[in-house]
């Protein structure tokens, strides 16, 4: 059977970064291909290509055979592609049929009217063929994510598409959500439609693929049939990357005091009853794949976003954290995944960054600030960080992403927080730099302070953490000693079913 899309050697470079090398996928008609690979393999960058986001530095595309350009998404469109990206792009006030003509609505009386009446019956046309019962006036807003996600591929089809690209479909959907889907892709893999499936859940694959594609580090690895590949197989494929042979020595901590304990954590479908503790002089990694939840635990423990429910505990007491400043206050502090809007004010200096969560040290009478005092304070941790600048007035945006994330790691030492929670802690930060955060992550653990470090690189992970916390749609999943293996890992991460409590076993040594 000739496919349906072909795509050879496609090169894609950023600004300092080789997004794409080389890679290749194929589709045929009336066939659900996978494409599956970590957090930054390259796959959402290669469908953007196809679907005319982003142009191509190298290779060939080919539509039936045939070579084509593909300059934009209107253009894909027009060539019957379609891609329903994660973030769902629809119009909350206007009705389902309004969202998927927008732009091309039927008219009357000489183009001067829009024909609401024929808009509502070609929108209830392509619903019947999906066999969804929705009423095309009904406003978006109102709807579920399943609901908007059906109106999101009825606009897909509306332009006779003849390959759907879907980005993590289902990353917001419930098991029953998850069916109707389902339900609605069997029937246009059976009418022809090619679909791309991009997804990190294992389980899905037997269910909905016919052929899996996997990517790594931007590079094609290989594509196997869904059937009969067992999912260690490609799991092996996914995070196949040479690890260094040097086993980390990790402390022994499980005779420490607890510094943070977290139960019942709670908010929606984000946050799902985590639970868990961090002794003084460890580091627990949070593992798992995008939309897992590591990141809105970290916001909740830190009170940057509102709980349902829950407990934080600071060295066995209870705090009460509903803002930044009440945690702040108990001794913990929260390093942002975007620290030129969370954790720099880049516009200010060194030295004042430095000092901007301890302000009160530094303020005299009549509020006046001992500019001397900040100086002397700032000129310390620069030399015991070896923060790169040609003094401590320099503005911070200046600084490199490594010495950016030691201005930010200096303004928590400062403020003595006992419980620092690093997210994606070398995100931006070249090789070198990554290697000096490491080593200033592990000073600080052996001066007994309790970190979390959330990234979604593996081997950085694998790398620090005594012991791994893995999440999966909310829910901690497991947890895993240091040294354990990005196998290990990548099961858990993809474990959709309830979480696995943290058994009382694991609490002592925790």
């Amino acid at each position: 059977m000739s496919a349906l899309v072909e795509m050879v050697d496609i090169d894609k470079s950023f600004p300092g970064v080789r997004a794409l090398n080389k890679a290749k996928f194929e589709l045929l008609a009336g066939e659900v291909h996978a494409l599956m690979g970590e957090n930054g393999a390259g796959k959402s960058t290669l469908m953007k290509i196809l679907s005319g986001v982003y142009q191509r530095d190298a290779g060939s595309i080919l539509l039936d055979g045939q070579a084509v350009d593909i300059a934009s998404p209107r253009q894909a469109q027009d060539m019957g592609i379609g891609i329903i990206h994660q973030e769902l792009a629809l119009m909350r006030d206007l009705t389902a049929a309004q969202n998927i003509f927008i732009g091309r609505e039927p008219r009357r009386m000489g183009g001067l009217l829009l024909d609401e009446a024929a808009l509502n019956a070609q929108a209830a046309t392509i619903f019947a063929s999906m066999n969804l019962k929705l009423d095309p006036r009904v406003q978006v807003g109102g709807l579920t994510i399943a609901r908007q996600q059906m109106v999101e591929i009825a606009k897909a089809l509306s332009y006779k598409s003849r390959v759907l690209i879907m980005d993590e479909p289902t990353a917001a959907l419930n098991d029953a959500e998850i069916n109707e889907l389902f339900a609605i892709i069997g029937r246009l893999k059976a009418e022809g439609v090619g679909i791309v499936y991009i997804s990190h859940k294992m389980d899905e694959l037997k269910r909905i693929a016919d052929r899996v594609t996997v990517m790594r580090d931007g590079e094609y690895v290989g594509t196997v049939p869904a059937a009969t590949t067992p999912i260690e197989t490609i799991i092996s494929m996914m995070v196949g990357r040479t690890l260094s042979n040097e086993t980390p020595a990790f402390p022994d901590v499980s005779a420490a005091p607890v510094a943070l304990d977290v139960r019942g954590l709670r908010r929606g479908r984000e946050i799902r009853d985590v639970s868990f503790s961090v002794r003084k002089g460890e580091i627990l990694g949070l593992a798992g794949l995008m939309g897992a939840g590591r990141t809105e635990v970290a916001r909740a423990i830190f009170g940057a976003d509102p709980i349902e429910a829950g407990e934080v505990f600071v060295n066995g007491e209870q705090v009460r954290i509903s803002a930044p400043q009440d945690a702040v206050r108990a001794g913990i502090g929260y390093l942002s995944e975007d620290r030129k809007h969370f954790g720099l004010a880049t516009g200010l200096d060194v030295r004042n960054n430095i000092a901007l969560a301890s302000l009160s040290r530094f303020t005299g009478p009549a509020g006046v600030l001992r500019e001397s005092a900040m100086r002397d304070t700032a000129q310390g941790y620069i030399r015991q960080l070896a923060i790169k600048t040609p003094s401590d007035s320099q503005e911070a945006r200046l600084l490199s992403g490594g010495n950016q994330q030691k201005v930010v790691i200096a303004k928590w030492l400062l403020r003595d927080c006992e419980v620092l929670i690093f997210d994606e802690p070398t995100r931006g930060i070249d090789v070198g730099a990554k290697s000096e955060i490491y080593k200033l992550l592990n000073a600080l653990a052996a001066q007994g302070r309790a970190i979390i470090v959330i990234s979604s690189e593996l081997p950085e992970i694998l790398r620090l953490s005594h012991r791994i916390a893995v999440m999966c749609e909310g829910r901690l999943t497991g947890f895993l000693p240091g040294g354990a293996s990005q196998e290990d890992i990548m099961r858990l991460a993809t474990m959709r079913p309830s979480a696995v409590a943290e058994t009382e076993p694991n609490r002592k040594t925790a």
